[in-house]
């Protein structure tokens, strides 16, 4: 299947692991990624703070490039996939804005294309059968919980994941093989991006999560959130390891890249990986 494909900012720095273990899941999975072309920046989260039509123009200039190419847009970054899901349900609900923000653009935005996270796109078109049956090193061992943060949910009007208690990581990570643990703190905050001017609010926040996590039974968490990964990569003061969904299933496929990415993270994954015969390099 083919779709259309908005990096963001986050996975060509910070989140590079993230953009490019989506890229080689998606190509083993016969999913082809169209980047939309030109894009820009989807204003998270500056310009949601500073001014409001900007925070709808931005991601509005992106959904009017990819309607052009009529496909699904693919939007990993949860940051950027709230930006354009609130985007559109704004434009949506608000004629006089979509009318504004159109004339600032410069391009009609129809809402013609649905965006969509990878974990739903990876378990409605693909489906957990053609998952399975590419997985070389099931995750046994592996006792994650699932971290989806506040914005994959985000508006709850227009979510496809169970806003309260949301499954989609869950399930990938069954299906890889591992035993999701069951906690109540899949969507707590983690500070996002106050990891800068409150770093200690955004610990506290963090500290709180691993050790829920680690009441929970888990020995790693995983996420879809480049801001949530950082924060919970970086600023835990007794962190467990922290992974990117994609980079699991990449592991278990055994594709290439999950060594470099492992480099990556401030807490080695790599003896966990050890410990349970997951290494592939």
């Amino acid at each position: 299947m083919n779709v259309s494909y908005y990096p963001g900012c986050s996975l060509h720095g910070t989140g590079k692991e993230y953009g490019q273990s989506v890229e080689v899941v998606s190509k083993a999975l016969g999913v082809e990624l169209q980047e939309v072309d030109d894009w820009c920046c989807c204003g998270a989260s500056s310009a949601h703070a500073t001014n409001f039509d900007l925070s709808v123009a931005l991601p509005a200039q992106n959904l009017a490039k990819a309607e052009k190419a009529g496909l699904d847009v693919m939007v990993p970054c949860a940051a950027c996939f709230n930006r354009f899901k609130t985007a559109q349900h704004q434009l949506a609900h608000d004629g006089v804005l979509k009318a504004r923000v159109e004339s600032a653009v410069g391009a009609r935005v129809e809402g013609t294309v649905a965006v969509r996270t990878p974990m739903e796109i990876f378990l409605k078109d693909v489906g957990v059968d053609a998952i399975r049956a590419k997985i070389l090193k099931p995750l046994k061992g592996l006792k994650p919980v699932c971290y989806y943060g506040c914005l994959l949910v985000r508006p709850p009007e227009d979510a496809e994941d169970d806003v309260e208690n949301p499954v989609f990581l869950d399930r990938l990570l069954a299906a890889l093989g591992a035993e999701p643990q069951p906690w109540s703190f899949k969507t707590d905050c983690c500070g996002g991006s106050l990891t800068i001017s409150r770093t200690d609010q955004v610990t506290r926040l963090v500290d709180r999560l691993m050790s829920m996590a680690r009441e929970a039974g888990a020995n790693c968490i995983v996420t879809a959130c480049p801001v949530c990964m950082a924060n919970l990569d970086m600023r835990a003061t007794r962190g467990l390891p922290v992974f990117y969904f994609s980079e699991l299933m990449a592991v278990a496929m055994g594709l290439g890249g999950p060594e470099k990415w492992a480099k990556l993270h401030n807490t080695d994954p790599r003896p966990l990986f050890q410990e349970h015969r997951l290494y592939l390099w």
